[in-house]
């Protein structure tokens, strides 16, 4: 099969999970129900073929498809401006009876899915809800729901699923590896006239100077978290202060909540404070690089901490700002005088960490690489660097960073590269990518392949003549 066509398969074979994982995700009203014990399978005769029973169109394992399943993906795909013309019943049923499998196989699998997640999960999803139609009984009606309790119920049935068919992908996909070889083989089978083609792309340094807080700001915001301390130590809401107060606007609207372990991405001074405390504790305030914070513990589940904290970010004052952008600008005129070079300065005078042990280059977050394609760029540094020219320098551009605050930048292009044909020793981790691809999508065959023929699987009435990329009618 051409590279083009296996690799777009994959492209729209993922972009219809996501489509749907994402119909589901915001909670559309699809029954997604477990078929309880009680329930008798109804097996259907001759003359009831074609014929739909009680709307259920398939069953896999323990779960059903009902026929409004495929209506209402349809619609949710329409109100959210996604063409559907090229996509058939039969397609759409395809990806449901995939998504059923994979929860079916997590829970055969012990695959825990815990009911707090599911919760905080779902909170989320309703707050966002709840903000673009303007209340809960108008998220129910939208979603023709006769109570709050039904529709909350059917909403936790389908996190729950989803997240079930997002853990079991996720078991299949992470146990697949690739190596040199494996790479270096993909490559050699694509024939000369389909290798890929990349676009333009260009390698991005920067230098950051970020204002310095005065020591009075700093003494302020900690007296301020020891006054919110005392007040939930007095039996005020630390829950509503978080809310208030909070800095963090990851966790502010949700009460500062976090669930945390020694693995989770946190940085290491707020882990470290996080599992020195017990229940019900109330840390000092304490400093990170976003600013000063205090926690509080309300649960320890094992490995696990629940926790709820206050980011407060000292303000920089008008003279900082001034003072930053001073330096910043000096350090442009001296690399544009020629008394030090951008990697040199950025590895000497750079306040972000990150880059500045590579000379300021910028990693690219979505590959990890040193490479920005131009039409995936993200819009804000595109906008400013795609006018730069050669060895040319941004003026100071304040940056306000939502995590870290105001800082001044400099950006540079060290490199560009044309649009081009996939060169193997260049383009080694874009090839590596697609060769990961194409492994995974046979892993994921080869899967599907082996549990359809060991799961139940009952396609009904109309649907029982679509011709299906898996194998479900087991022929």
């Amino acid at each position: 099969m051409p590279l083009k066509t296996r690799i777009m398969k994959f492209i729209n074979s993922q972009l219809i999970v996501a489509v749907i994982a994402a119909i589901f995700t915001v909670g559309s009203a699809n029954a997604q129900e477990i078929i309880k014990d009680s329930v008798k399978t109804v097996k259907p005769t001759k003359s009831s073929k074609k014929v739909k029973v009680d709307g259920i169109i398939a069953t896999v394992g323990d779960y059903i498809v009902l026929d409004s399943d495929i209506d209402k993906s349809f619609l949710e795909l329409s109100s959210q401006g996604q063409s559907i013309k090229d996509i058939t019943r039969c397609q759409m049923l395809g990806k449901l009876l995939e998504e059923k499998l994979y929860a079916h196989q997590a829970i055969q699998d012990s695959i825990v899915i815990k009911d707090e997640e599911v919760k905080e999960k779902m909170s989320e999803q309703i707050g966002y809800m709840v903000e673009q139609l303007g209340s809960m009984e108008k998220v129910i009606e939208y979603f023709k729901k006769d109570t709050e309790e039904d529709f909350r119920s059917e909403l936790f049935d389908i996190i729950k699923t989803n997240k079930l068919t997002s853990e079991m992908r996720k078991k299949i996909i992470d146990a697949v590896e690739i190596t040199p070889e494996e790479t270096r083989n993909f490559f050699k089978s694509i024939p000369q006239d389909e290798l890929p083609l990349f676009g333009a792309e260009m390698e991005v340094a920067q230098i950051v100077i970020t204002p310095k807080i005065s020591q009075d700001e700093k003494q302020r915001v900690i007296n301020r978290l020891k006054e919110i301390k005392a007040e939930v130590l007095a039996g005020s809401s630390f829950k509503t202060r978080a809310v208030i107060y909070s800095d963090d606007r990851g966790s502010a609207s949700n009460g500062g909540f976090y669930k945390i372990n020694r693995k989770t991405q946190f940085v290491k001074e707020f882990k470290d404070v996080a599992f020195s405390l017990g229940e019900g504790e109330i840390s000092e305030p304490f400093e990170t690089e976003y600013g000063y914070h205090i926690i509080m513990v309300e649960k320890i589940k094992g490995q696990e901490v629940e926790l709820r904290h206050i980011l407060m970010m000292p303000k920089v004052s008008d003279q900082a700002l001034k003072e930053a952008k001073e330096k910043i600008i000096s350090i442009k005129n001296k690399i544009e005088s020629g008394e030090i070079t951008f990697a040199e300065a950025a590895k000497t005078m750079s306040d972000e960490k990150e880059t500045r042990a590579n000379g300021g280059t910028l990693i690219n977050p979505k590959t990890q690489d040193t490479h920005f394609e131009l039409t995936k760029m993200d819009p804000s540094l595109y906008s400013e660097v795609s006018n730069l020219k050669d060895n040319a320098i941004t003026p100071p551009i304040l940056d306000d960073d939502p995590r870290t605050g105001k800082k001044y930048k400099i950006i540079t292009v060290t490199n560009r590269i044309n649009e081009h044909t996939a060169d193997y020793a260049k383009d080694y981790i874009k090839i590596k990518d697609l060769a990961l691809k194409e492994k995974q999508i046979k892993a994921i065959g080869k899967w599907s392949e082996e549990k359809i023929k060991e799961t139940y699987v009952k396609i009904n009435g109309e649907y029982e003549d679509c011709l299906f990329i898996n194998n479900w009618q087991k022929k």
